[in-house]
């Protein structure tokens, strides 16, 4: 007995390592670039800055967040919008869509499920897609990173799987006691879901905050501009432009390109990194949803 205990504390102690290990491993990237946003210029031009930083400051956030040349604040805050409202949109859409597929009562439900995964399989390509949103209205307007990724096929796979877990019991009991549809999804179904809808919810997020190649496409107004668009012009731009970047001492503190792309790559990062911890409790087990069978 003491030998089989010992050797599940051994085995505890050697998973906790290698999960520190990963959890180390997927952390140093954003500490690295923190880092380097955060040491003096001077000593990342002589190349004495290898992880941590070397003359701890700030400015450089403030530098950048503070130059209106860079549109930082005009990219966080359509960013921020286009992500709210684009992910309560599709949350909704996504569930509701998902709530009318999983029942068994809808004739043709077959074929609407594989419409659906016909065009996800299938992609017609950029040029078919940009006549199509031509013709809708969406270039150069701020919905084309709102409606026409509304529902992703796959979210609304996983969102199907969780619905007709729900013991239709409940839906039974409700229709006895004269509820409707309406009544049945807000009352009875949704607040069962919070697991898929946070997890969803997640998956939407990110997808629209990180979303580069659609803005690009389509919006090309500056006040329009999405933060990847402008950790774009700062980060490459940066290169192509001699008088982009040229040295700046701010507050006795030498800034220099490193410290201003790190510094910018950071920002745009941060935001989406913060969601996570507030939705963990629920994304493990949503993002479980179908993985076993039977």
């Amino acid at each position: 007995m003491k030998t089989g205990k010992k050797k599940l504390q051994l085995f505890e102690i050697v998973n906790n390592a290698i999960l520190l290990l990963v959890a180390l491993i997927c952390i140093y990237p954003f500490l690295y670039v923190f880092f380097i946003a955060c040491s003096d210029g001077t000593f990342l031009q002589r190349g004495e800055v290898t992880f941590l930083p070397k003359g701890f400051h700030l400015e450089a956030f403030g530098y950048i967040m503070g130059n209106t040349k860079f549109h930082v604040w005009t990219g966080l805050r359509n960013s921020f919008l286009y992500t709210a409202a684009g992910t309560a949109v599709s949350m909704a859409i996504t569930y509701v869509t998902a709530y009318v597929l999983s029942r068994e009562r809808l004739k043709g439900r077959y074929f609407l499920m594989g419409a659906f995964i016909i065009t996800w399989v299938f992609d017609a390509g950029i040029i078919p897609q940009y006549i199509v949103y031509n013709q809708f209205g969406f270039i150069d307007n701020p919905l084309v990173m709102i409606i026409p990724g509304a529902i992703n096929t796959q979210f609304l796979i996983i969102t199907k799987t969780f619905i007709e877990g729900i013991p239709r019991e409940l839906e039974e009991a409700a229709f006895v006691d004269g509820a409707n549809d309406l009544t049945i999804l807000t009352r009875v179904f949704v607040p069962l879901s919070k697991t898929i809808l946070a997890t969803i919810g997640t998956f939407y997020a990110v997808s629209i905050w990180n979303q580069y190649l659609i803005p690009q496409i389509y919006l090309k107004s500056e006040n329009l501009k999405v933060i990847q668009q402008v950790l774009k012009d700062v980060v490459i731009g940066g290169e192509q432009t001699s008088t982009a970047f040229q040295n700046v001492i701010v507050n006795g503190v030498t800034l220099n390109q490193q410290n201003l792309k790190s510094a910018a790559i950071f920002i745009a990062m941060l935001p989406i990194v913060l969601v996570y911890p507030f939705v963990q409790k629920y994304f493990k087990k949503g993002i479980m949803i179908g993985a076993v069978k039977g």
